[in-house]
């Protein structure tokens, strides 16, 4: 692959490794948020973070907490940084969308900036595996950059990449579609930790399947 073109996610975190947890993992918004889903979690809960990365901040605040984490990421280098780091849960290196899971085997799902890298359709249709995997009334925890882009070419924190996203009303709808109902939504201009990385505006979600 020639300079420029853009990289798989794979291959974006597992040349950023540990540096993308340094610059993004002090999210004043992203804990917030973590903490909105622990009030809503049951004791003991089962947990699937998808896009796990590092495993920090969400996995390890989960375990924290008494809750059965199954973290999943394409990025073999930021799987074996997480089950270094957060040794309570379980991690595994696979794409989500081919990954065999349960229906209704997990009270929430975990989903912070896991769907830049994927098209509109595939999105929506990460959404509605979210909403098949859950319990009934389980609970949604995401998080995307709220742009109007599609297939839109750039560079994040030294890595060319290619990014497809959504303004606020309509990510908000396409949960809803996949079969949520939307309980918080908090939108923050996020400024990372290191200079290689830029300012981004972010956009949380808490929702319950329906």
């Amino acid at each position: 692959m020639s300079a420029g073109q853009p990289r798989t996610a794979a291959a974006v975190f597992d040349a950023l490794g540990t540096v993308y947890e340094e610059a993004f993992a002090g999210s004043v918004a992203h804990r917030a948020s973590l903490d909105q889903l622990l009030a809503v979690l049951p004791e003991h809960g089962r947990v699937l973070d998808i896009g796990s990365g590092t495993g920090r901040p969400t996995a390890q605040a989960l375990v924290d907490a008494g809750h059965e984490v199954l973290g999943v990421d394409v990025s073999p280098v930021m799987v074996d940084i997480a089950s270094r780091q957060v040794p309570a849960a379980d991690f595994r290196c696979a794409d989500i969308r081919t990954l065999p899971l349960e229906d209704g085997s997990f009270d929430a799902v975990c989903m912070y900036f896991a769907l830049l890298q994927m098209s509109r359709t595939e999105q929506g249709d990460v959404l509605r595996l979210a909403a098949r995997v859950l319990r009934p009334q389980g609970h949604l925890a995401v998080a995307t950059v709220p742009l109007d882009v599609e297939g839109v070419g750039g560079t994040f924190m030294g890595q060319p990449v290619e990014v497809t996203s959504f303004g606020e009303d309509a990510f908000t709808a396409l949960v809803e579609e996949a079969g949520f109902t939307v309980l918080s939504r908090t939108s923050t201009m996020f400024v990372p930790a290191v200079p290689a990385a830029v300012p981004e505006p972010q956009m949380f979600l808490l929702a319950r399947r329906r």
